[in-house]
């Protein structure tokens, strides 16, 4: 009998088969849902994820190479830098001022107006240029300690310590205080200012605009290494002297004053001394030539002061007078135009025991021309000396005089 499937059979077989395919899906899939359980921990890792994105942008940095850069500029810079110190001028308060300072020297708002206090009323820079035993000498500007009470350095770490004043010089601008040695570290070397060449590099090291900028550093060249300033001396609008300066285009600025101006060996060659600070000038600054300013600052350390000759008179440019009384007061021939004035002349002095009187016109020193008090200052202090003769000739009354005088000390003929 042969073997056949009735309808009846291949029902059963058919809901035989889909009933065991239902079986075994879901079977396998609480054990791929087992699996999965098992083996997620550990392939956390190298699953894509936004935490995991994150993750790797945070440890992400830029590179950076760290490099350290010497120059001549950095290596003469840091020779130099600690010797540069700040120089701040204290002077006393009026009295109509304190109640601006009440706090000042102990003071308080319920302070009288009798009452005296000290007030920072500038600063400037200041170069330490020999230490001696227990004291350190600085060499700075006249205008920078000119009137102080009190003087403070401030040193390069921030410290501060009272200074002396040694003296001053108000022809040159340069003056010398001394410190304690005890803080001192750095002194500065003096190179030779005669053999800087036009165009060479400069550096100018000081604190402009005051402390909050202590110890900048400008570079620059020399612009020019014979150059004439005129100065005034005495705040009238007159110009009293030409200073010999040395001109660079590295930016000095108000507080620079008294700095170094230093070569690419770190030897100061000048020092800082003004600015021409108009709005249509830029880069044109200005320092005392260092073989200027050493015999200044070895005698102001020696003695206090410069000594300077003296004729004892007080001068008027002949130019400043008007031509009416060139002719009629001081009777004047036409053909003469220029000259110096004797507007007085200070009793027991040089000039008036050599017989020279007010309104005396002095034209010619030594048998050299003069043109302005100027000319005259500058024989005076750059060929002369204390007791030396000098040869004066003049016009008084329209005639020609001739005096010789001998010089006195500056001191003694005020």
């Amino acid at each position: 009998m042969g073997y056949y499937d009735n309808d009846e059979t291949k029902s059963r077989r058919k809901g035989g088969s889909k009933s065991g395919y239902f079986f075994s899906g879901v079977v396998g899939v609480i054990v791929g849902a087992l699996l999965v359980w098992l083996l997620l921990p550990s392939m956390v890792g190298y699953l894509p994820s936004s935490s995991n994105v994150n993750t790797s942008i945070n440890k992400t940095t830029t590179p950076q190479l760290s490099t350290s850069i010497n120059t001549d500029v950095t290596d003469a810079v840091e020779k130099t830098k600690d010797a540069v110190v700040g120089i701040t001028n204290i002077q006393d308060i009026q009295n109509d001022l304190w109640s601006t300072f009440p706090f000042q020297d102990g003071g308080s708002s319920n302070s009288s107006n009798e009452k005296t206090g000290k007030q920072e009323v500038g600063s400037g820079s200041g170069v330490i240029y020999k230490k001696v035993g227990d004291k350190a000498y600085i060499v700075t500007n006249n205008h920078v300690v000119e009137g102080a009470k009190q003087l403070e350095v401030t040193f390069s770490d921030g410290s501060k310590e009272q200074a002396k004043l040694v003296g001053t010089d108000i022809w040159t601008d340069l003056a010398v205080i001394s410190i304690s040695s005890k803080k001192v570290k750095t002194v500065a070397t003096f190179g030779d200012s005669d053999k800087l060449k036009q165009g060479e590099s400069v550096i100018a090291i000081g604190n402009p605009l005051g402390m909050d900028f202590y110890g900048s550093v400008t570079t620059g060249v020399i612009s020019g290494t014979d150059r004439t300033v005129p100065v005034d001396l005495n705040g009238d609008g007159t110009e009293d002297w030409q200073s010999e300066v040395l001109q660079t285009d590295a930016a000095i600025n108000p507080g620079n004053s008294g700095g170094a101006l230093i070569n690419l060996a770190g030897q100061v060659i000048g020092i800082n001394s003004m600015k021409i600070s108009e709005s249509t000038v830029e880069g044109l600054g200005f320092a005392i030539p260092i073989n200027t300013a050493i015999p200044v600052i070895d005698e102001i350390q020696r003695t206090g002061k410069v000594e300077r000759p003296s004729m004892g008179v007080a001068l008027i440019d002949l130019t400043d007078v008007p031509v009416y009384h060139q002719r009629n007061t001081l009777k004047l021939p036409g053909e003469v135009t220029s000259g110096v004035v004797v507007s007085e002349v200070i009793k027991n002095s040089a000039a008036a025991k050599a017989g020279l009187e007010k309104y005396d016109v002095i034209v010619e020193m030594d048998g050299e021309k003069i043109d302005s008090s100027i000319d005259l200052r500058k024989i005076l202090y750059n060929k002369k000396h204390v007791g030396d003769q000098v040869k004066i000739k003049a016009y008084r009354g329209g005639e020609i005089i001739q005096k010789t005088i001998t010089l006195a000390d500056s001191a003694k003929n005020q």
